[in-house]
């Protein structure tokens, strides 16, 4: 019989922060850097400063149904704010920090936004910028003071203000906030997180308590997650991985919730705070990863060789012994425990993962290789697989049966069937009520029998496990017949530190090529090593050197695939580098970094055709935006490289 507390019986989230107030009241709820010191704040105290709030936006005429921007980085004042408008039956609508104000105007529109609490001056800046185009939003709310001195609008108050209202509010009105409370019900839509927007504008997806709570439950149940876990939150709040392992799972666990100073300190922050459960997509541990190979080339001789020897000893025995198999001799364990002792220890200690539990990846596809280098070292990194409208969470890999190409078997209660065309479709309880205002579409992506249409390809294992193949309008066939899925070739491209980005071309083709992005800093220090001298991105990237190292990363790349009878016809042919890093800003990725492949494809069309063409070389002229909105072009005489394939293994042998 399983123990009812109250944090099993609260039903929704200002339910479960009263509970955790009363609970554990002097236990950490969040701590956050501030000029290099770590401050803490208790429940009770988290409890307090949200009710302050939430009857200061209550004094301000804020009232059930209206909702709630939310605007910055990861900090416990916009996390109180979410959870202030809960309490008051509003819904909280986090946009992405770093959008400029254009793409805010338009969810700021399409989600009918009521106020906007800001971080600091840069927010609010892009707020008033658009403001007048959206005459909706009735109050404007920041944070942070500081530039704020001069700024006079009626409409714009300090959060302290804000709080200020609300201590006099709930004075004289002392049954207020608890009586809003009370009134919330499992069935409210708790927030509104918008999609990437991979193919065409973002739809604001609609969750309720309910079942982002029954996924918090199932989450923490399954990882044994309690008050005495960290976690540090520095994804963005407009993602739902975010809301759900950050805000959910610490109102379901009653867990500590650490914000970063700032964004350019989040690998020191994670050093000091040495979290036990850490959630991050591909692109964090791949930057991760770029910087120690960044920092191992930079080392010594004798720390080079003791690196990469002791790094084969783990690839050929280390996951295994983290699964705890038996068939490890007793040779490789001592190996592998000194390994620990000179190498694994002190990187682990160096990236903050020495206390990690647990830790995992999703949002996209991870590359084999980056998984296999991360367990190898010890670190429980597991896969996960979901979407924004399912709560992210639909299947998980357990502990001890981690497969490289399996995301694991469907989580309780979640059901996954895979369409005649082979497309993955999921019934679950975290199901999203709606896309905001839109039936049409959420009907296109409901059927009627309950399930969401994931637009993921994929297929089940013999043991039940789900492989997911790639995007199912995103894979093809080469001309050939022989499959082709872009992003598998791309993550294994993307495993090498010098390749920051990927774009494969090849459905439908002869042959496929590909676009590259270096990574500046990797490639940087390499060539600065080799006393290669350059100016900047774009000519970096034309240097012939560069293009014969991303020549090696491609060939390497092209010799795995040979060995896929699958995939051997998918080798790349020929490639170029990119003149210019794909932005978000520029609409070629979505704000959570997916490549918006039709797009690129429609941008770059001439440099497509220069590829099928043989051409050797390619002048392009591009459209570009600055960080200050400013529209701009840049030219390029791109070179194209010819890359090495080889025979299908079956044909070589």
């Amino acid at each position: 019989m399983v123990e009812t507390t109250p944090e099993t019986t609260a039903a929704t989230f200002p339910q479960l922060l009263q509970a955790h107030a009363r609970l554990r009241g002097e236990r950490p709820a969040f701590r956050e850097k501030d000029l290099g010191i770590w401050q803490t704040t208790s429940w009770r105290q988290s409890a307090a400063e949200v009710r302050a709030f939430a009857c200061g936006l209550a004094a301000l005429g804020f009232t059930r149904g209206m909702t709630l921007a939310i605007i910055g980085e990861n900090c416990p004042r916009l996390y109180w704010a979410m959870a202030a408008a809960q309490a008051l039956g509003g819904v909280p609508v986090p946009l992405y920090q770093d959008a400029p104000a254009a793409d805010m105007a338009y969810v700021l529109a399409d989600a009918r936004v009521d106020f906007v609490m800001a971080e600091d001056q840069e927010q609010v800046d892009k707020v008033f910028e658009i403001k007048q185009d959206l005459p909706r939003i009735a109050h404007v709310i920041y944070d942070d003071e500081r530039g704020m001195r001069h700024y006079h609008q009626p409409e714009l108050l300090s959060l302290a203000r804000v709080q200020a209202l609300g201590e006099a509010f709930d004075a004289q009105h002392p049954g207020f906030y608890d009586s809003q409370v009370a009134a919330v019900r499992p069935d409210d839509v708790a927030i509104i997180l918008y999609t990437s927007g991979t193919t065409g504008k973002p739809k604001g997806v609609c969750h309720t308590h309910g079942a982002m709570i029954a996924t918090a439950r199932t989450l923490v149940e399954f990882d044994a997650l309690g008050p005495d876990d960290n976690i540090l939150c520095y994804l963005p709040l407009a993602w739902v991985g975010d809301f759900l392992y950050s805000f959910a799972q610490q109102h379901v666990a009653g867990l500590c919730l650490n914000c970063p100073e700032s964004p350019n300190t989040v690998m020191s922050d994670l050093r000091e705070i040495g979290p036990s459960y850490y959630f991050a997509p591909p692109r964090i541990y791949e930057n991760i990863l770029t910087q120690v190979m960044i920092r191992i080339e930079d080392a010594g001789w004798l720390k080079r060789r003791m690196f990469h020897g002791f790094m084969q000893v783990a690839r050929r025995v280390g996951m295994r012994i983290l699964d705890r198999r038996g068939d490890v001799s007793w040779a490789d364990r001592l190996l592998y425990a000194l390994g620990d002792v000179l190498v694994y220890g002190p990187l682990k200690n160096v990236l903050g993962m020495s206390r990690l539990r647990v830790a995992y990846t999703g949002g996209e596809a991870i590359g084999p290789d980056l998984f296999d280098f991360y367990r190898s070292l010890g670190i429980n990194l597991k896969q996960l697989y979901g979407m924004t409208e399912t709560c992210v969470t639909v299947c998980m890999q357990p502990s001890g049966d981690v497969r490289l190409d399996t995301v694991g078997r469907p989580m309780k209660g979640v059901e996954v069937r895979i369409a005649d065309n082979g497309e993955v479709l999921v019934r679950t309880p975290g199901m999203m009520k709606e896309y905001f205002q839109r039936p049409d579409a959420t009907a296109e992506a409901i059927d009627s029998d309950g399930y969401f249409h994931t637009g993921d390809a994929g297929f089940f294992d013999g043991d039940g496990h789900l492989k997911i193949i790639d995007r199912a309008k995103d894979v093809g066939r080469m001309a050939c017949g022989s499959m082709f899925a872009p992003k598998y070739i791309e993550n294994k491209l993307k495993f090498f530190p010098f390749i920051k980005e990927a774009v494969t071309f090849g459905n439908g083709r002869q042959q496929c090529m590909a676009f590259v992005n270096i990574d500046m800093d990797a490639v940087g220090n390499w060539a600065e090593r080799r006393n290669l001298a350059y100016s900047g991105y774009a000519d970096l990237a034309g240097n012939e050197a560069v293009y014969q190292l991303v020549r090696e990363c491609i060939e390497k790349v092209n010799a795995d695939l040979a060995r896929d009878p699958l995939l051997a016809a998918s080798q790349i042919h020929r490639f170029l580098i990119l003149h210019k890093e794909l932005d978000p800003d520029d609409d070629e990725l979505t704000r959570t970094r997916k490549v918006r492949r039709g797009f690129i494809a429609e941008k770059y069309a001439l440099l497509i055709e220069a590829l099928y063409a043989g051409r050797s070389r390619q002048l392009i002229h591009t459209q570009v935006r600055f960080e200050d909105g400013r529209q701009g072009s840049i030219s390029a005489d791109l070179v194209i490289a010819q890359a090495q394939t080889y025979a299908p293994l079956e044909q070589a042998a």
